[in-house]
């Protein structure tokens, strides 16, 4: 094992693979090459010919924080080449200087609309290379970044955002802030391509030093950076709103039982994971195994320590086996626990009881536990634009010019006004209405747990519609389930056009992820505290035939639950064993 000296000490450059070794993944070799990450994106930039970066600028651009992309319903005609950029907000944090001037570049350089993504962050789609640089250095000036948004580096830091939930909401946030500072690479050509040479002080609106000059090589990461992607999430019991078991390293929040206003430390989570590949069974979604408690104090040491043993341990020959849940799940955690103690120099307790009761977002006026108030906002599939019905970008533009509130984004894709002073309520809830958003009964209780990726037309991986498909859909079961009585039920969708499994569609009572064009594979069983995957219920279902299949099981729900029961509950108690029986019967009919 590693000693403590590794966390902050790089590997050694990798070398090229022995003829018997498999051979180093194509993307190994580019960051070998260029661990500056620089690539030819300022030659390209600065090109007025060229409308596309080059395939290795592809992947570098991904740890700048955008990705190359074409609109596909376009594709007929000739490749018409834009960019999605996203950002990096630990915790979903959006001052009301940030909100403005996001919305603002979204209106100029984008297609006019905001993205909440389901880690908390925006995305901008439908840029245009002439409108990167003034984006990138757009977002720069508010004091955000877009530096490690992608790429195979540890991405923005999810957390626990309502202000209502308990005063340590707070003190994770700062933490979360910590963690998120801690684990940005340094090595990078980002600062000099976006900023015109000058070093960015990516923290100093909350008064923090701006950063060193950068190393050749980075402290931290090293010369090849990560195996894959690195997700970090906190959480806070009883509310599991960040799934906190599905990224490669949790921490979660425990109070002292004689003062629940103090946080004692966390409970450390490593190896979740939820992308796979159709097709592929050595790819799966995975829960994240938890390790131990340790004191709030050192959770920037354990941070760098389970980064730093993926870094060391991933796998850099195969891209689908790189992420750190195969090293969790082929090496065991008890294995990657004692990596992680070496590295810091200190042993991890036992974990502490972490009582998760429910996940998802709260709607309408709360009070926050400071008196002032919060407005939770429901936004279909993330997406802030402004349609004839409901002027939703633009209101929420009016709303924070005029009071200045803190935006919170939320991990369903839903939206925070908060620290809101009880003398604009009124006003902000009038100015909603005049343009079409209500405050109170937003949406059915199937709706506003929903959640969807972008998918088509913007996103390369995209095997079937995902955004553009969802509030149809959403239409058929709120039909359905008023046909049945059980219109004001709870029942969690999420839906993905790939597996890479981006809305936590794995995680859902019912999730929906596209195999192909207008085909879904159906999955039953996830739990309303987002705590156990669900399985696979029917595959390459046709978008028109989705409710012929759920009716029979919906139906059943209805008639068949105990008291209480929630859909995934049912289904993981009657459903998938009786699917798991009927399997087994025709094996045994063929054999």
């Amino acid at each position: 094992m590693s000693d403590a000296s590794s966390l902050s000490s790089a590997p050694a450059p990798v070398a090229p693979a022995a003829s018997a070794a498999p051979a180093l993944a194509k993307n190994e070799l580019l960051k070998q090459r260029d661990p500056s990450l620089g690539g030819a994106i300022a030659a390209t930039l600065a090109d007025p010919n060229a409308d596309r970066f080059s395939e290795d600028d592809e992947q570098f651009i991904k740890f700048h924080g955008f990705y190359q992309q074409d609109d596909r319903d376009k594709r007929k005609t000739g490749k018409q080449y834009i960019f999605m950029i996203r950002n990096r907000l630990p915790g979903g944090v959006v001052t009301p200087e940030q909100y403005l001037a996001f919305d603002d570049l979204a209106t100029r350089y984008a297609n006019n609309t905001l993205r909440i993504t389901s880690r908390q962050a925006f995305q901008w789609h439908g840029v245009v290379k002439s409108g990167l640089g003034p984006i990138m250095r757009g977002i720069h000036d508010v004091l955000s970044t877009t530096l490690a948004a992608c790429g195979d580096v540890a991405r923005n830091v999810m957390a626990p955002s309502t202000p209502a939930t308990s005063v340590l909401v707070e003190q994770v946030l700062e933490d979360s802030r910590l963690v998120s500072t801690a684990l940005l690479p340094r090595a990078t050509a980002y600062h000099q391509i976006w900023i015109d040479g000058q070093e960015l002080n990516l923290h100093g609106a909350r008064g923090e030093e701006p950063r060193e000059p950068q190393p050749a090589e980075d402290p931290l990461y090293g010369r090849t950076y990560l195996p894959r992607k690195f997700k970090t999430a906190f959480a806070i019991p009883p509310l599991n709103d960040t799934d906190v078991f599905t990224n490669c390293l949790g921490f979660v929040a425990i109070a002292d039982p004689a003062n629940p206003d103090r946080l004692l430390g966390y409970n450390l989570l490593a190896g979740g994971g939820l992308g796979m590949s159709h097709g592929n069974k050595e790819t799966y979604p995975r829960l994240a195994d938890v390790l131990g408690f340790f004191p709030r104090e050192r959770i920037v040491e354990v941070a760098k320590a389970v980064l730093t043993a993926y870094r060391d341990h991933g796998d850099r020959t195969n891209r689908k086996h790189a992420r750190l849940k195969y090293v969790l799940e082929e090496k065991g955690a008890a294995w990657f626990r004692g990596e992680v103690e070496a590295r810091t120099g200190f042993p991890l307790a036992a974990p502490a009881p972490m009582p998760f009761t429910r996940q998802g977002d709260l709607f309408g006026w709360h009070r926050q536990t400071d008196g002032r108030f919060f407005l939770g906002l429901y936004v279909e599939a993330g997406r802030i634009k402004d349609t004839a019905q409901r002027q939703l970008k633009t209101a929420l533009r009016r709303i924070v010019e005029q009071h200045r509130v803190e935006v919170r984004l939320t991990p369903s894709q839903n939206l925070l006004l908060a620290n809101v002073p009880e003398a604009a309520r009124a006003d902000i809830t009038a100015i909603l209405a005049e343009h079409g958003v209500p405050v109170e009964n937003q949406a059915r209780a199937v709706r506003s747990s929903s959640m969807a990726c972008p998918s088509m037309p913007t996103c390369g991986l995209g095997l079937a519609e995902s955004e553009r498909f969802l509030p149809t859909l959403l239409d058929a079961f709120e039909t359905e389930l008023a046909a049945l009585g059980l219109a004001d039920e709870e029942l969690i969708v999420r839906m993905t056009g790939c597996p890479n499994g981006c809305a936590r569609p794995y995680m859902a009572e019912i999730g929906f992820v596209g195999r192909a064009p207008n085909k879904y594979n159906i999955y039953l069983g996830g739990s309303e505290t987002c705590l156990r995957l669900n399985r696979e219920f029917r595959a390459s279902v046709k978008s028109e035939d989705i409710m012929k299949e759920l009716r029979p099981v919906l139906t059943r729900w209805r008639d068949e639950r105990l008291p209480g029961e929630h859909f995934g509950d049912f289904a993981q108690r009657t459903i998938l064993p009786e699917l798991d029986a009927a399997k087994a019967a025709a094996t045994a009919v063929a054999n």
